[in-house]
């Protein structure tokens, strides 16, 4: 792989790491208690921390081959 690629796919990498995030955010934003809420204070709780769960596992994967693919698109090689 190219470095320009790899720095490329790198950066993309991190941008969709950040993307995930976002969307957590405005899914909890969206669930909060209000007046026409659907859930109660436990359901709530519990379906924040396992959408929580599986974003926080897709955001370390996403920076962890994002930081990879930007050392070698720095020119780094690394044994695996």
């Amino acid at each position: 792989m190219s470095p320009r690629v790899a720095r490329l796919a790198g950066m993309g990498a991190l941008g969709a790491a950040a993307g995930l995030v976002v969307l957590y955010v405005l899914f909890a934003f969206s669930t909060r208690p209000g007046v026409y809420a659907g859930m109660d204070g436990t359901s709530r709780f519990l379906t924040w921390l396992a959408v929580g769960g599986v974003v926080l596992a897709l955001v370390a994967v996403h920076v962890v081959i994002g930081r990879q693919l930007l050392a070698i698109g720095r020119g780094e090689r690394r044994e695996p």
